[in-house]
């Protein structure tokens, strides 16, 4: 039988694959300067996008931490932790540029208000991750992820237009979630803790 630790190692991996070869195009063909620029690293989104963005972290990061094996987890290094710190580079960069700056620019290029553009991200980003659902044929639990998850897209969509349409707070914020929350919340997924009560949510093995 696969352990649990075995499986989110597989799923963290199948992240880091996919969206890290996303990244490595990326600064390969646009080069490193170029990217970083256009992910908004050499403009400046003001102390209001920044604050903000690391509140949000803080408020994902201590909601994630109702989940015990987010919280066994939370500075616990070894090879797990290893691949969620690949993942939060990874997600960070990848995800924000896809929900964040390309679906909301998009939205304004089609003259969309910016209610619509926040809501549209939030919910394409909530919808995405209703996928740990699926790790346990669970409707509930692809509910909660997706109010969660769809949560925290609204929050960093709000950030997005706070600095002005400057992305590079929304992945700081985003790499910070990952690097506190992740492997938990993947082991959380696996082992059902989602969709559960915290005090009755299963002690991780």
């Amino acid at each position: 039988m696969v352990s649990d630790e075995r499986k989110a190692a597989l799923i963290l991996g199948g992240v880091v694959l996919s969206e890290g070869t996303w990244l490595a195009a990326n600064l390969y063909f646009a080069t490193p300067a170029f990217f970083l620029g256009y992910c908004g690293f050499h403009t400046s989104a003001g102390f209001r996008a920044w604050a903000m963005a690391l509140i949000v972290a803080y408020i994902f990061i201590a909601y994630a931490s109702r989940f015990p094996s987010v919280r066994t987890n939370l500075v616990r290094f070894g090879g797990l932790k290893l691949l969620a710190l690949s993942v939060a580079i990874a997600a960070g960069f990848c995800e924000e540029v896809i929900f964040r700056k390309l679906l909301m620019d998009f939205c304004d290029y089609l003259e969309w208000p910016q209610v619509s553009q926040v809501l549209v991200s939030a919910l394409a980003y909530g919808a995405v991750h209703a996928m740990w659902g699926l790790l346990r044929r669970n409707i509930a639990v692809a509910w909660g992820a997706m109010a969660a998850t769809g949560s925290l897209g609204f929050l960093l969509a709000l950030v997005y237009l706070l600095g002005g349409r400057t992305l590079a707070p929304c992945i700081v914020s985003h790499m910070l979630i990952n690097v506190f929350t992740e492997p938990g919340l993947v082991l959380a997924a696996v082992r059902g803790e989602m969709g559960q009560p915290p005090d009755t949510a299963r002690s991780p093995r």
